[in-house]
């Protein structure tokens, strides 16, 4: 058992068949794959990719033992990350751009897959965390079972964009121990100039209301390390692009005043630079962004996650 005392959520699943269950309505998705909002239709077993560019197999760029998340993920030991390769976004400032948009990374079996899990938990690592996940949600699902049946038992953590279909996330109902979303706009006109997403809001609300619903406001162990809940990020971009004001209203408003909030202030201009030279993304923000957002999320009653 993990160093949470607590069995991961999906053991029990395991157990029953219920995870095998999930695996295989999962993976009928991929036949005609609706996994994200943007639900491109195409098979993905006969080689065809969409959007995220996502085939029949994990792609992936990296795993590795990470200390560069929020203290309550990387803890002492290190949060066991797993980058997926693609995304269901187009952030035209994405800090990841190698990754999500030119498809560095390799394919590999399930298996494979299973024995990274199987490698991260030897390694000591607190978690596996899922970075870009929606697009292969059947295979992670696949290798999860395969790594329960060797013993793997460590919390998993949905680390994503925030860019969800609500009937993918209920898939994971039982499965993920630790959401992860962002939240990256507060309006959809914004979320289509910079991340070509369509009704973001609409879908990313839908999205974290499930997510809390399943896994509730985020518990510690007595480490203070995250052993279950949403955990939600908002990254604060320069001009209030970010729309900083309805994210937080909608999180307190809506989710809970409790939410542990993890509010960034590292953004640096990457990515498309050519464009970014014609918007006020071309500079880092300022001392003052940051108190203003910090301000804003106090005065919407929140509390956790930020000093």
């Amino acid at each position: 058992m993990s160093d949470n005392k607590r069995e991961a959520s999906y053991i029990e699943l395991h157990r029953n068949g219920t995870l095998k269950e999930r695996e295989w309505k999962a993976k009928l998705c991929l036949e005609n794959c609706r996994l994200c909002p943007r639900k491109c239709g195409v098979d993905r077993t006969s080689g065809e990719a969409m959007y995220c560019k996502g085939g029949e197999l994990p792609k992936i760029a990296a795993f590795g033992s990470h200390f560069g998340e929020e203290e309550v993920i990387s803890g002492t030991r290190g949060s066991g990350t797993i980058f997926f390769t693609g995304c269901t976004l187009s952030c035209l400032f994405c800090q990841n751009y190698e990754i999500s948009h030119l498809g560095e990374g390799r394919e590999y079996q399930e298996t494979d897959l299973s024995s990274m899990m199987l490698d991260l938990q030897k390694a000591g690592c607190h978690n596996i965390n899922l970075v870009s996940p929606t697009h292969f949600v059947p295979q992670i699902i696949g290798a999860l079972n395969k790594a329960a049946e060797k013993g793997f038992n460590l919390p998993l953590v949905y680390n994503a964009g925030g860019y969800e279909n609500v009937e993918t996330i209920r898939l994971l109902d039982g499965i993920v121990d630790i959401y992860m979303p962002d939240i990256k706009f507060g309006d959809d006109k914004t979320s289509r100039f910079l991340s070509d997403a369509q009704n973001y809001t609409h879908h990313m609300k839908a999205a974290l209301k499930e997510m809390y619903r399943q896994t509730g406001d985020l518990e510690l162990d007595e480490n203070g390390i995250a052993k279950r809940g949403l955990l939600i990020r908002h990254l604060v971009l320069p001009e209030n692009l970010s729309g900083t004001n309805e994210v937080f209203r909608f999180i307190s408003e809506e989710i809970s005043k409790d939410t542990y909030v993890s509010i960034m202030s590292q953004y640096t201009p990457a990515g498309n630079t050519d464009f970014l030279k014609s918007t006020g993304l071309f500079r880092k923000i300022t001392d003052n962004e940051y108190r203003e957002a910090k301000k804003t999320a106090h005065s919407y009653g929140l509390h956790r996650g930020f000093s």
